[in-house]
């Protein structure tokens, strides 16, 4: 009786964590990964009207503040403003100075392993210009 009822307690238990591993990797691939951290360094290529240039973004997240800077292009470096990291999604937002004309660049991407894709949206004179970008974890 004693074997019957410790065999079953053990099933139970091999049951639940069976079901707690399955459950982490349901999430994953509903893009819901729990261990998704933006903190890197991510690399992608820019075109404009025919120039290739590399961006870099260094992001580090502690605890629940996120903080980096963006760098590549004419403009240089810059530190990114109004910085948000929740559910694998990073938003923020830089400001650009071009011929003497401020403008802002907010960018949202989601984080999936060594992937952070998303887009750049830019308001110029009440037009949106949005362009996509898909940046890889520098190893």
């Amino acid at each position: 009786m004693k074997r019957l009822l410790a065999a079953a307690l053990m099933l139970t238990v091999i049951g639940f964590v069976g079901s707690v591993g399955a459950q982490e990797k349901k999430s994953a691939k509903d893009g819901k990964d729990a261990k998704a951290n933006p903190t890197g360094t991510w690399k992608w290529m820019v075109n404009f009207g025919g120039n290739e240039s590399e961006r870099v973004l260094k992001l580090k997240l502690d605890g629940d503040k996120l903080t980096g800077t963006i760098s590549g292009g004419p403009a240089g470096d810059a530190k990114i403003e109004d910085p948000k990291y929740k559910d694998g999604e990073v938003t923020f937002k830089i400001t650009r100075d071009f011929n003497g004309q401020k403008f802002t660049i907010n960018y949202s991407a989601k984080v999936s392993g060594d992937t952070l894709k998303g887009k750049t949206e830019i308001d110029r004179d009440g037009e949106k210009l949005t362009r996509e970008f898909e940046a890889k974890r520098d190893k």
